[in-house]
């Protein structure tokens, strides 16, 4: 980006693979505390399980844990509850500009997604195309059905952007899906 008037120029540092992922969940996190302080609906960021293993206690107020491991496989990372409906979606990030592949996404959650569906749960995946400067709610079962197809190894931008459904933004809603939850699933 150049700066007016100067010959400055200033690039976007590349994100660590350790925060990739991190700006679509900071809008969603701030959404939801929308979502739950006007009382349109209950949605939590599930904390992933890790069992600790070492902690280092330099002092009481300053502990710190330097060893821990997964318990188990975490399901989806956001669940809750809109218009007395189970609410259950991952978020994921996508830095390509042709698709989304499908090793950003773990069997174990595509499983998840299945078994909530099965049992009336709106279920969906929100992908935010970074070089599109895009966010997409795509059905899970749409996702789903594309996935077991076996016929590509990712899911096609255009395949996206026909199939999904583009999330507004706004100051107050950076990643506001509940307004496409309600138009896609009819509430």
């Amino acid at each position: 980006m150049k700066y007016p008037n100067s010959n400055k120029t200033y690039v976007r540092p590349k994100e660590s693979a350790s925060n990739r992922g991190m700006s679509l969940e900071e809008d969603i996190n701030c959404t939801n505390r929308y979502y739950l302080t006007n009382d349109i609906a209950v949605i939590h960021k599930k904390p992933t399980p890790i069992t600790i293993v070492h902690v280092d206690y330099p002092k009481r107020s300053a502990a710190r844990i330097t060893e821990a491991y997964f318990k188990l496989a975490s399901t989806t990372d956001y669940n809750g509850i809109y218009l007395g409906k189970y609410i259950d979606f991952e978020a994921k990030e996508c830095e390509s500009k042709t698709s989304f592949p499908f090793s950003s996404i773990h069997k174990h959650q595509i499983d998840h997604l299945s078994s909530v569906i099965k049992h009336g749960a709106i279920a969906f995946i929100i992908i935010r195309m970074v070089e599109y400067d895009k966010d997409f709610l795509i059905k899970a079962i749409d996702f789903i059905d594309f996935y077991n197809s076996g016929t590509r190894k990712s899911l096609p931008f255009a395949w996206i952007e026909e199939n999904g459904f583009e999330i507004k933004r706004s100051y107050q809603k950076p990643c506001d899906y509940i307004a496409v939850v309600e138009r896609v699933f009819g509430l």
